[in-house]
């Protein structure tokens, strides 16, 4: 086959930028959005502690969720 474009050098060519215009074409075609939409996943918890300070329900309950939260596997 190769013997078959070195012989026929021309034909390579056509072949070639037929090739690269149908690549240039298709690029053209292709979607693209500066800012697509992609979704986070994400977690809300939401604890009540009636009554207590905002630094009783840290340290009393937001830690505890916080320090039992750090074994769940795919979590930053």
């Amino acid at each position: 086959m190769a013997k078959f474009f070195i012989d026929r050098p021309i034909f390579a060519w056509v072949i070639a930028i037929f090739i690269i215009a149908a690549g240039i074409f298709g690029i053209q075609k292709l979607p693209v959005s500066q800012y697509p939409s992609v979704a986070a996943p994400t977690i809300t918890l939401r604890a009540t502690y009636p009554g207590a300070s905002a630094q009783v329900m840290e340290d009393s309950v937001l830690a505890v969720i916080e320090r039992n939260m750090y074994g769940v596997e795919g979590l930053d």
